[in-house]
């Protein structure tokens, strides 16, 4: 089944507020409702890999420690953003 690209931004905005912690709740939530109006449905398929990420990696990329061993563009292009974002 594939979803339409309305489902995917719903679900992508649902794991991103559901995550386990309030604080990851609040950061995630703000940060996709940020950008998810402007993604075509490639970085929007990207996006929902990104917020299924573990809070562990999610935090470390924040922090700027993990980036180098992601190598697909788009998934660059929204670590970037969510650097950025405060």
């Amino acid at each position: 089944m594939t979803l339409n690209k309305e489902d995917l931004k719903n679900k992508i905005i649902y794991r991103a507020s559901y995550r386990g912690t309030k604080e990851m709740d609040i950061l995630m939530t703000a940060f996709v409702k940020s950008l998810i109006n402007d993604l075509d449905e490639n970085y929007l398929k990207t996006l929902d890999s990104f917020v299924n990420m573990d809070d562990e990696t999610l935090i470390s990329l924040k922090k700027k420690e993990s980036k180098n061993e992601f190598k697909d563009e788009r998934m660059l292009h929204i670590i970037d953003k969510f650097q950025k974002f405060n």
